[in-house]
């Protein structure tokens, strides 16, 4: 009598197709973070504390790439910047999508919390002899950064969410991988429920990181 393979005897088979597309979209996902924390920070002083002429384009990058869905970015990224002349991969397009996206939530958070910090600290800076470099260096960011943590922690999840969108472009992250194992096994329930636990995995290593960062950097 023909007995259907177990499901771990399956995932045993598919092991290294996961594992490449979990190590896809770790990737992926960290390069958009670490890329877009260090574009939002800029923008966000720059909305802050520039001119005018400084403020005006990065308000126009915070404010179109925040109207634009994900899965519309990571399409103009893929087949815009090859007409462009830029040369690129799927996975770097998607990198550049997922980017330019969590630049431009960072950027309002950082904003925001710069916001709330009273400008007389800045003052006070400048009374004991601080440049506006370093009030900024020593006063202000230190605190904008203890308010932006938990906020930046969550949007770093919805990158990692949003990663899943570059399936559509031909990138074998975790969920474009789990598919092609369901097309050869037709085991959908059981590898869809094991690819949202690796993404749990993920936001939760996140989520972890994110708690060691704000109790290293609280208020004794």
């Amino acid at each position: 009598m023909y007995e259907s393979p177990s499901w771990l005897h399956e995932l045993w088979i598919a092991r290294d197709t996961l594992w490449a597309g979990f190590e896809t979209s770790v990737y992926c996902s960290a390069l958009a973070i670490i890329f877009g924390t260090l574009i939002g920070i800029v923008a966000g002083l720059v909305l802050t504390y520039g001119k005018f002429w400084m403020r005006a384009p990065f308000r126009l990058y915070v404010d179109l790439i925040r109207g634009t869905p994900v899965f519309v970015l990571v399409l103009a990224c893929f087949y815009m910047l090859p007409a462009l002349g830029w040369q690129i991969t799927a996975f770097q397009a998607g990198a550049v999508g997922l980017t330019l996206f969590c630049g431009s939530h960072v950027s309002e958070i950082v904003r925001g919390a710069l916001q709330a910090i009273p400008r007389g600290q800045l003052e006070a800076g400048r009374a004991i002899g601080l440049t506006f470099y370093q009030s900024l260096g020593y006063v202000l960011l230190p605190q904008a950064l203890r308010q932006i943590l938990p906020t930046w922690v969550n949007s770093s999840t919805e990158i990692v969410k949003a990663s899943t969108l570059l399936s559509v472009i031909g990138v074998a992250e975790l969920l474009l991988s789990t598919q092609q194992v369901i097309a050869r096994t037709f085991m959908t329930l059981e590898f869809y429920l094991f690819a949202g636990f690796l993404f749990f995995v993920i936001n939760y290593a996140i989520e972890l990181f994110g708690r060691y960062i704000e109790k290293r950097v609280a208020l004794p």
